[in-house]
């Protein structure tokens, strides 16, 4: 996979035209991909409409049928409008991994390019982009004793020693990675010490061939203007139930889909750790925070189109 430098976070491109029939020749993957609240799913629902085209979600929890309010899912009218695929068709009690994400997409991409020339891939998830378009590495085999390891020190010393050990090991994973998640943050440093080098290093070495091409863009908006969506966004989604949602959830809070932004934060209330109020200001500054993770993601692609959708316009 090629990796380039960066482009700026926030964009202040003069206002342009990207014209999508640019992308259409045979066999084009167009990875429609942004920020969490840049407004993905309603340009999606737009151009795919124009392409012809179904979408495949890259989106690594709208998978999960239990998982609504709390995820943005499109609506029934959006799903009706367009056909979607890997959104709500499985349970967060199956198992489920990058990998085998990557086999059931690239199976699927097959089938349908035998029906269409253009297809258009919508999401967020920078580990699920990567698995499709370049592949996912194969990973050294981990010992079990360095797990145990981990997972002892995880529990005694807590997960902010992990994470300094991490910054060491890998610093480009580090600034990637989701470091509220354990399970992410334990991973990496397994491979790190098992393979004696970064996480980050051997997942970029070898990208497998693909019989298609592919066109990246990354969608965009003012910093101001995308944390005042994704604040607005918080609010509806308590207005919407959200809460109700999380408390159904409680059961399964030990699962890895539920270790999200939105989910944890109210399972915290729940615990009496912090007040509603509280819990939904985290989620606000944990959702901002996550949106400027997966834009540092975004600027590793660097044959990516990044589109500031506040003063350009993407049409067929």
């Amino acid at each position: 996979m090629p990796i380039h430098t960066p482009r700026p976070e926030w964009t202040n491109n003069p206002q342009k035209t990207v014209s999508f029939t640019d992308l259409a020749a045979p066999k084009t993957l167009v990875v429609l991909m942004g920020p969490t609240g840049v407004g993905k799913t309603e340009l999606s629902i737009a151009l795919a409409q124009q392409a012809g085209s179904p979408i495949i979600s890259c989106d690594s929890r709208q998978l999960y049928r239990e998982l609504n309010v709390g995820v943005a899912r499109p609506t029934e009218a959006q799903l009706r409008a367009v056909p979607h695929y890997f959104v709500a068709d499985r349970s967060v009690q199956s198992s489920y991994s990058v990998g085998a994400y990557e086999q059931e997409a690239v199976a699927l991409l097959d089938e349908l390019f035998a029906r269409h020339h253009t297809l258009l891939m919508v999401g967020g998830s920078g580990l699920y982009i990567d698995a499709v378009c370049y592949g996912m590495d194969s990973m050294p085999a981990v010992d079990g004793e360095l797990r145990e390891t981990l997972t002892r020190r995880l529990s005694l010393e807590g997960i902010d020693s992990l994470r300094r050990e991490l910054r060491v090991l890998d610093p480009d994973y580090y600034h990637a990675v989701d470091l509220k998640n354990p399970a992410r943050v334990v991973r990496a440093l397994e491979v790190c010490l098992t393979a004696g080098k970064p996480f980050s290093k051997i997942r970029r070495n070898s990208p497998k061939n693909r019989n298609f091409s592919l066109r990246l863009i990354v969608l965009t908006r003012r910093r101001e203007a995308l944390y005042e969506r994704i604040n607005a966004r918080v609010d509806q989604m308590m207005a919407q139930g959200l809460p109700e949602e999380a408390r159904q959830l409680l059961p399964y809070r030990h699962l890895n889909a539920l270790k999200t932004v939105g989910y944890r934060e109210l399972f915290r209330h729940f615990d009496g750790e912090i007040t509603l109020p509280q819990a939904v200001e985290l989620i606000k500054r944990n959702t901002r925070r996550y949106a400027k993770r997966q834009l540092t993601w975004f600027g590793r692609y660097g044959d990516a189109e990044w589109v500031d959708v506040e003063r350009e316009v993407v049409i067929l």
